[in-house]
């Protein structure tokens, strides 16, 4: 059995039924609420999701960035040759200041012909027959006619797929303001496809070519990029854009979760160092053990939300860092600062605002149009409870007074919402993070918003099924991957939401994306490698896709005249083209449930004629399309908690046709752990 039994309060609730009365439904034609929400997405690198993941680039540690917490290495770096020998140095003319580190590339040994050096990529590298754009710094000097060599290889045998001599520039005449680097840029296109993943990047040179009195040569910023998602440079990898693009989001969260916060009250995600060339940014430490490049920053998370049409929802830093330190009231001026800096960047003017016009002349002239910002990240989390108490007694307020007098037109949210102990102060909303076992989706999530007030606006802004039911919860491990049990219970928690649906702001899964080969939290919608055969939608990614691509836009009441919600839940409503939606999941149970369901028409709507001598009412759904999801079985625990892997998928989806009865009433059935959408 999948539920735990806490209690027997618990199992009265949540018990097995063996024998399911049918349930029969009535939707109303009009009396419900206008629904505000949204289904989106939210992005931190956690799980190399950005770097190594989301972010296309190829090339790992490809400009040497580190921090106190992870120093700068030449790690991801090898020679490809014993003649050559890498050394990461700290340069007196480095490539900027954001990258004061690089690598010298020298022969180990007299008499050393040619010096070459390899990337392994992020667990390895994508090579088929496509363009791929590169680039690298190089400091140094070379003889006249000198090249370079740019290649992808076999890891494992050393074939060469694809190469391309790239002209070295370094004996022209440098600009002193480059202190002596200069860029190469190359497109290489394989001549064929590589069996698998564990290839790398090659560059290589004579050292015939290097000028006279020169012995070495520096590296920095070496980048090798695929094609990107609508072609976009320093873009974002195809497949996962399509994945997420499936899920019909309407918002992006950005940049959510602890990256916002960073590990120190000095080290937190800093828009203004994610924008502008590559060469001028330094990175940050993550908080998810491993260094950014912030190569996907400001800029990169806007184009994402225009290239699938999303809303941007900004959260700007509170003031407040993971080990729990913050600014004290006489400071927080400086965060509220930056933080309507940051907006002024995306929605300022380009010829009346500062830094309207540094956005103009990072190439976007017009500015973006942003409704909602979020003020901090969990709040309630990191340092409490002075923490917590902070963020109540001055750091929410300060943001709030001067954003609803700069900016009263864009929605306030704080990181914390009712749920958390906090008394949210009007006009702002609030953002709860559910992260439960299944049974608690059911016995407290789905009437959760019940007791929301219109003023109580909510975001849900992370949610996921983490744990089993009746394990150890937070004081044991996370589930490996999205199960199909939990990820019913998180349909019926997202139904439970969307019959509130003027007081929920929108709901994300989180985490969105991890790597196959590192990770640090398992629980995610998509799970990629560096092979895009590899790329995995979990059962989550399905109830989420199902739900998300069939808007209400309003909600419809309901009655029921035979049997009770649970083992059934259910939502009905209107969209955004007069179609009927009836959305349904069920949790427990041990046989199908038979549903009916019947669309009410106004009464002044309705007409009826004869047809051959049959009575037809017109104003009233005839036909209808059932989506139907189911996983393996119901009966055994290994259905119940079963998940997706690169070859498999647990998850059923079936598209069906109904046609109603002479009354207009449709009729199927649901199967146990089964989610529903029907559409009229």
């Amino acid at each position: 059995m999948f539920l735990s039994t806490k209690s027997a309060a618990l199992a009265a609730v949540l018990a097995f039924t063996s024998v399911t009365s049918a349930i029969d439904l009535v939707v109303k034609p009009s009396g419900g609420n206008v629904s505000i929400s949204l289904y989106g997405l939210m992005h931190e690198d956690i799980n190399n999701s950005g770097d190594g993941g989301l972010y296309a680039e190829l090339v790992r540690n490809r400009a040497f960035q580190g921090s106190n917490e992870f120093p700068s290495s030449l790690d991801g770096w090898s020679t490809t040759n014993n003649d050559t020998k890498l050394t990461l140095q700290k340069l007196a003319t480095p490539l900027s200041s954001a990258l004061p580190y690089s690598m010298n590339v020298a022969a180990s040994k007299p008499g050393a012909k040619r010096l070459g050096f390899s990337n392994d990529g992020f667990w390895g590298m994508d090579v088929r027959p496509q363009k791929y754009t590169g680039s690298f710094y190089v400091r140094g000097a070379t003889k006249k006619g000198a090249k370079f060599t740019a290649s992808l290889q076999s890891g494992l045998t050393g074939d060469v797929f694809g190469s391309v001599e790239v002209k070295s520039k370094l004996d022209q005449k440098v600009k002193e303001k480059d202190n002596g680097w200069v860029q190469h840029t190359f497109t290489l296109v394989p001549k064929k496809a590589a069996p698998n993943s564990n290839n790398t990047f090659v560059i290589e040179f004579d050292t015939a070519s290097l000028a006279e009195g020169t012995t070495s040569l520096d590296f920095n910023l070496i980048s090798l990029f695929p094609p990107t998602y609508k072609n976009r440079p320093n873009g974002l990898r195809p497949d996962l854009v399509e994945a997420l693009k499936e899920l019909n989001p309407k918002f992006l969260r950005l940049p959510g979760g602890n990256m916002l916060e960073g590990l120190t009250i000095d080290h937190w995600w800093k828009w203004n160092e994610t924008i502008g060339p590559l060469k001028d940014r330094p990175g940050m430490a993550g908080v998810w053990e491993y260094q950014l490049t912030t190569g996907m920053g400001l800029l990169e998370y806007m184009q994402w939300c225009d290239d699938l049409d999303l809303e941007p929802m900004v959260a700007v830093w509170s003031g407040l860092a993971l080990d729990g330190t913050f600014l004290p009231k006489e400071k927080i001026h400086l965060a509220v600062q930056h933080a309507l800096d940051e907006i002024e960047f995306l929605t300022g003017d380009a010829k009346t605002t500062k830094w309207g016009a540094v956005r103009a002349s990072l190439g976007h002239p017009k500015p973006w149009k942003v409704r909602w910002v979020e003020i901090g990240n969990e709040d309630w989390l990191a340092g409490r409870p002075a923490g917590f108490d902070s963020y109540k007694e001055y750091r929410f307020q300060a943001f709030l007074d001067a954003f609803t007098e700069k900016h009263p037109d864009i929605q306030i949210i704080a990181s914390p919402s009712i749920f958390d102990d906090m008394v949210i102060p009007a006009p702002a909303a609030g953002d709860t993070h559910p992260y439960w076992e299944p049974d608690q989706f059911i016995l407290e999530g789905f009437n959760r918003f019940d007791q929301l007030t219109k003023q109580n606006l909510t975001l849900i802004g992370e949610a996921a099924s983490v744990h089993p039911n009746g394990g150890l919860g937070w004081d044991g491990p996370r589930s490996h991957l999205p199960w199909w049990a939990g990820s019913v219970a998180e349909a019926i928690f997202l139904i439970g939401a969307e019959r509130n649906a003027d007081r929920i702001i929108g709901a994300t899964y989180a985490p969105i994306l991890r790597s196959q080969d590192r990770w640090q939290w398992a629980m995610t919608l998509i799970q990629h490698a560096a092979d895009p055969k590899l790329t995995t939608k979990s059962t989550s990614w399905w109830v989420w896709k199902l739900l998300g691509n069939h808007v209400i836009k309003e909600t419809l009441p309901t009655t029921h005249t035979n049997g009770e919600i649970g083992p059934l839940y259910w939502v009905a409503g209107k969209g955004h083209k007069g179609e009927k939606i009836w959305k349904g999941a069920t949790y427990n149970g041990t046989e199908p449930i038979p549903v009916t369901i019947k669309f009410e028409a106004d009464k002044k709507s309705i007409k009826q004629v004869v047809v051959g001598g049959i009575k037809k009412l017109l104003g009233i759904p005839t036909k209808a399309t059932l989506w139907t999801q189911t996983g393996p079985g119901y009966l055994k625990e290994e259905d119940m908690y079963a998940v997706n892997l690169p070859d498999v998928n647990v998850v059923t989806e079936k598209k069906t046709v109904l046609t109603a009865d002479k009354d207009g009433v449709f009729k199927f059935e649901m199967e146990p752990l089964s989610v529903a959408v029907l559409e009229a």
